[in-house]
């Protein structure tokens, strides 16, 4: 037994100085890679399109963390005992506001204190649309006084409550904050991720100066590919921007602005809030009064209404996803977002 192990052993000694490089080296990789994980500031994000735009920045330092996922809504969320973990452990913290997230602003106050919390929704050079009354179900003939004949213009902060402080009555949630009564789907403008991109370079530069370069970097590709997505869905959606359509809440004043699009109205002013019986019938009448094309439905919220509202029309049905809950999140997911609402878009207002 002895004399046939002889050979063995030696064939494996002769190997050892091939094998020894490899081996020892393992450790020294994942060592390595720890240490990089290690040095990448916690960062925590509320929601699906703002994670993405924040991991663009981070690529090669870090990956922020994500509160609502899945198929989560921001407006009927409930805080987990991991994502107040992730609160108390971050050094930054992204949301879009209180406006949006209303169940973070207590947590941020209680968890959030050793973080620096970034407000996107005061980022400059956003645009802000006030909320707009009863849903938004009548046709809009006449533009914003904001808008421009391309959309609209985003070389300055449109404060919707300083325009016109009327609107701040059903929609005002009485923050102490000087947040108004806009729309908070801000992101849902390719211009207005620029600003937010901005916001969140500068607050991760501020919180993380050995990895500034790597951010600047990192953002300076993400506006690069954010202008050439604002001119990919010019052309997808210019051929059907002047037919009406329905939604089911009125999330979308930014890309309709941004893109001419004509909506006609929502089911509801709130996802929260479903709508009674009389509400279901008036829109039902108001779909063939108004001729629309198509009436969307959202992935988190009764789509059941929309077949009701369609039941006897012309009207088709298909499905907008303004807040991302079907999609994996990631760096490319604000991509995906923007493209599949054009799309959504093109396809039932074409009839496709």
């Amino acid at each position: 037994m002895k004399r046939a192990l002889g050979p063995a052993l030696k064939i494996l000694a002769l190997r050892m100085p091939a094998l020894a490089i490899p081996v020892l080296a393992i450790p020294t990789l994942l060592f390595s890679g720890t240490m990089r994980a290690a040095d990448a500031p916690v960062v925590v994000t509320s929601i699906k399109p703002i994670h993405s735009l924040v991991s663009a920045i981070m690529q090669g330092v870090g990956e922020p963390e994500l509160i609502v996922d899945g198929a989560a809504s921001p407006h009927t969320y409930n805080l987990k005992p991991s994502n107040a973990r992730a609160l108390q452990d971050a050094k930054v913290i992204f949301w879009v506001g209180p406006g949006l997230e209303a169940f973070l602003e207590k947590p941020l106050q209680a968890l959030g204190r050793d973080a620096s919390i970034a407000a996107l929704d005061e980022a400059p050079g956003l645009v802000k649309l006030p909320f707009r009354e009863g849903g938004a179900f009548e046709p809009h003939d006449d533009a914003p006084e904001h808008e421009s004949a391309s959309g609209h213009e985003h070389d300055k902060v449109d404060d919707a409550h300083d325009a016109d402080p009327g609107h701040a009555s059903d929609h005002d949630h009485d923050h102490d904050h000087d947040h108004g009564a806009f729309d908070t789907h801000l992101w849902l403008d390719p211009m207005n991720a620029k600003a937010m991109a901005a916001m969140i370079t500068t607050t991760l530069v501020a919180a993380d100066p050995a990895n500034a370069l790597t951010y600047q970097g990192n953002a300076k590709a993400l506006d690069d590919r954010l202008d050439a997505l604002d001119t990919e869905i010019k052309g997808v959606v210019a051929p059907v921007k002047d037919k009406p359509f329905i939604v089911f809440h009125d999330a979308y004043q930014y890309f309709e602005h941004r893109y001419g699009i004509r909506v006609s109205g929502s089911i509801t002013v709130s996802p929260e809030t479903i709508p009674g019986a009389e509400r279901v019938s008036e829109i039902h009448r108001k779909v063939g009064e108004l001729g629309a094309t198509c009436v969307f439905a959202e992935p988190q919220f009764e789509p059941r209404l929309v077949d009701v509202v369609t039941e006897g029309t012309r009207a088709k049905s298909g499905v907008l996803d303004p807040e991302a809950a079907t999609l994996k999140a990631g760096p490319d997911l604000y991509f995906t977002l923007m493209r599949g609402i054009a799309n959504s878009m093109k396809d039932c207002l074409s009839g496709a």
